[in-house]
């Protein structure tokens, strides 16, 4: 039997500058994300859509998900296969198109893992494991565009 895992989290508004939605530029689009347990997140909508441009908004927490999920199922995949990390940085990038009715959908998010391992003999191996990774990432799995990888791994040398 599959398992099954369930998720909560509360999102609240927080952007009600005392007139309510009363017109498009009354409000803030401030929100608060709560997750029984952890850290409270500061959200907002893109600074494009009228959003603070120092909060989190849904198209960054999409594309660090996307990152974030894929960096795991690596790690565990190289712990598994004697590839020795021993530093991963992504600097994930995701393209978001509008469309003429105002909405908007992702067209690609493409993620860039510099990747250093212990040995340059394992280099080989660590970036053939990006493309099981995506393959297994819940993540990945769960959008309809595609995630592209470009991985770079390097020797450690210090």
């Amino acid at each position: 039997m599959k398992e099954q895992h369930q998720y909560r989290a509360t999102i609240r508004w927080t952007g009600n500058k005392g007139e309510g939605t009363s017109n498009y530029r009354a409000y803030e689009r401030s929100h608060s994300i709560s997750i029984d347990n952890k850290l409270t997140i500061l959200g907002s909508s893109d600074p494009a859509f009228r959003g603070d441009r120092t909060k989190h908004n849904p198209e960054d927490l999409l594309v660090s998900s996307l990152s974030a999920c894929h960096m795991l199922w690596y790690l565990h995949l190289c712990s598994e296969a004697g590839v020795i990390i021993v530093d991963y940085v992504d600097n994930a990038t995701g393209i978001m198109i509008e469309t003429s009715n105002g909405g908007g959908q992702f067209a690609e998010v493409i993620l860039n893992p510099i990747v250093t391992v212990a040995d340059s003999s394992m280099i080989d191996k660590a970036n053939e494991l990006h493309k099981k990774a995506n393959e297994l990432c819940f993540i990945a799995n769960s959008v309809n565009f595609p995630v592209r990888h470009n991985p770079t791994s390097k020797e450690n040398n210090d």
